[in-house]
């Protein structure tokens, strides 16, 4: 689904066609580079967002605003000027006869609407401003979602989780710094500019441009040469952010193997690189201070001798000098702060480059234009001679064909690596086949919605992963909208109920991050009941009870099979004592279909299935008799 508002290269023009791009390096290669031009152009269609007149009305009102303010700023002087010839006698010796009371009250009201219209401008933007950046910020997680399971497990979740967070606070800096700070002080500029020429002469004009000309060329350089030290910055850090994020979340493994010390020398080797980068980047910017200083000094010092002069030969008077002097002290603040500026701006471009390049990586795995939505009438689903493979050197399937009728269980099984969670994946359209079509009710999956199609099938896997939420909410995502009776049916259903009636907190009991506060088996029973709230039409079990203990799993493979009947039901099974009641039985070696048929007619064939179950159930009988020689002791 397109994020909605998106600029035309966010989503639309980096759409990959339907079945296209399921290459090695389709969504695995390095995100497309993108230039400083390229992504003030994204932006611009969030800060001007057609559709919305109030937001755009809010734009125009602040530009008016920060004009008027910089006109009121500039014209301060003016007034200052006149006023301090109004109070000098015109001789120099006779006494000031009355106080110029309008030139004194039209400075106040002067410097007064410049903060009024200079915060009125601020005011009126923030709301722009803070919709920029909640649409952008959505549209990139709506947009990470829409990516491939390719481009995820190629990427890391601390990188991608800092490119958002440093992306969304460069656009604020952008749109602070670039809207409100360098174009009202490039403004203030030309206007104080103009002013000096017609009140002092060309002379101090020039000094004025020559100034400025050098200043901004001597920052735009130095700036653009020092940028990379930033880069360095973003870089490092976001690597020992990912080593953080990585081993916290690893934090057992860690413990299990005592490598406690070699995290934290992974950790501070990136801070170092970090580090460096950072004294780089201060150095060079007391540098680039030091210049922009020199360079100021040096025109204010040329205007005031020039002023000095004036005054001596008696071209210009009192309050001319005042305003010359008042003037440059105007220009040298937004002068100085327009270095920094820049610096900002450029330094939040940087940080808007990866999340906008995130925006432009194309779907690997996209709707086709128009596409209907899936129609489930009976939920037969079938693969006609699917080949698959992760990378063009690494073949999964090979040509695999079967069908699962309507209401009935085929199993899937076979040793590791044979290619069985593929079929799933597939089958959820997590990736596309490069060969043959997977049908559901005739319907080709490729041709329809994605989010009709899994809407219309559920699963438990088998590495069960839970939101760190409550019980509840985890139970609730199979239907958002269920209520609090519906929940604790499915959980009955699952054979999880007594267990969290049995927490102090019930179903608020929070399960931790990743689900890991609770056990392997309640993890996947929350998993079961999950999809049992769900309901879907068609069902597919990835090793769904081999995390339950015997008496557990039998208990809940009757469930299974209670919520599987009259359901198209697909099980990927390595325990094959779970699957002798399945329709049909195919058992996959090297990414074919070696046997199929039932339980019973597999084992009469003494083939591949009948030494799979010769072996596991010698190693269950080992197992037992260990168990029971550990009770007799």
């Amino acid at each position: 689904m397109t994020p909605p508002h998106a600029p035309p290269n966010a989503a639309h023009g980096a759409t990959a066609p339907s079945g296209q791009g399921t290459g090695a390096g389709a969504a695995a290669g390095p995100l497309p580079a993108r230039s400083h031009r390229e992504t003030l152009r994204s932006l611009l269609p969030y800060v001007w967002p057609a559709g919305e007149p109030g937001l755009r009305i809010r734009v125009v009102i602040a530009l008016v605003s920060l004009i008027l303010a910089k006109v009121a700023t500039v014209y301060v002087p003016v007034i200052l000027s006149q006023t301090v010839d109004a109070l000098t006698p015109a001789d120099g010796r006779g006494a000031i006869v009355a106080v110029p009371l309008a030139l004194v009250v039209g400075y106040g009201l002067l410097r007064l609407a410049a903060s009024l219209f200079q915060e009125l401008r601020d005011a009126v933007f923030s709301a722009v401003a803070q919709h920029t950046v909640r649409r952008v910020g959505h549209a990139t997680f709506q947009h990470l979602h829409a990516l491939s399971l390719r481009f995820h497990l190629d990427r890391q979740t601390g990188g991608l989780s800092r490119a958002i967070e440093r992306g969304t606070k460069g656009i604020d800096t952008v749109l602070r710094f670039a809207l409100f700070s360098t174009l009202p002080t490039l403004l203030e500029i030309g206007l104080a500019t103009a002013v000096l020429w017609v009140a002092l002469g060309g002379q101090f004009a020039a000094i004025v441009f020559v100034t400025l000309a050098l200043y901004v060329a001597f920052t735009l350089g130095f700036t653009e040469w020092r940028v990379r030290f930033r880069r360095q910055m973003n870089e490092t850090d976001q690597e020992a952010t990912t080593k953080a994020i990585d081993s916290l979340l690893n934090f057992e493994t860690v413990k299990y193997f005592g490598n406690e010390a070699h995290e934290a020398k992974r950790f501070d080797g990136a801070l170092a690189a970090y580090e460096r980068a950072a004294v780089k980047n201060q150095v060079s910017l007391n540098a680039l201070n030091l210049g922009q200083a020199a360079i100021i000094a040096c025109g204010l010092t040329a205007v005031m001798l020039l002023a000095a002069s004036g005054v001596v030969a008696g071209t210009l008077t009192v309050g001319q000098f005042v305003m010359a002097n008042v003037f440059l002290i105007q220009l040298y603040a937004p002068l100085n702060f327009l270095g920094f500026a820049y610096r900002e701006i450029k330094q939040g471009l940087v940080d808007m480059e990866a999340m906008f390049r995130l925006l432009g990586v194309a779907r690997e795995v996209a709707d086709r234009p128009g596409a209907p939505p899936l129609g489930v009438a009976s939920g037969e689903v079938r693969f006609e001679n699917v080949r698959f493979a992760y990378r063009p050197d690494r073949g999964i399937l090979d040509g695999v064909s079967f069908s699962v009728p309507a209401g009935h269980t085929v199993a899937i099984v076979g040793p590791s690596g044979a290619g069985k969670s593929t079929i799933s994946r597939l089958l959820f359209r997590f990736y596309d086949p490069q060969e043959g079509r997977i049908l559901i009710d005739g319907q080709d999956i490729a041709a329809v919605t994605q989010a009709s199609l899994r809407a219309a099938i559920g699963i438990v896997p088998q590495d069960t992963v839970l939101f760190n939420d409550t019980i509840a909410y985890n139970i609730r995502y199979g239907r958002i909208g269920a209520s609090e009776a519906e929940v604790e049916n499915a959980a009955k259903l699952a054979r999880i109920h007594d267990f969290v009636v049995s927490t102090p907190d019930g179903y608020a009991t929070r399960v931790g991050e990743r689900g890991l506060k609770l056990s392997g088996g309640e993890k996947q029973r929350v998993a079961i009941a999950r999809t049992i709230l769900k309901n879907p039409p068609i069902l597919l079990f990835d090793e769904a009870t081999s995390a339950l203990d015997s008496q557990t799993e039998q208990a809940i493979q009757a469930n299974l099979r209670e919520i599987s009947r009259d359901r198209t039901t697909l099980v990927i099974a390595h325990r094959l004592s779970t699957v002798v009641d399945a329709d049909e039985i195919l058992v996959l070696e090297a990414g074919r279909i070696a046997e199929r048929g039932t339980h019973a007619a597999l084992l009469a064939q003494d083939g591949l299935y009948a030494a799979m179950w010769r072996r596991q159930a010698e190693q269950e009988g080992a197992g037992q008799e260990e168990t029971t020689e550990e009770v007799a002791g």
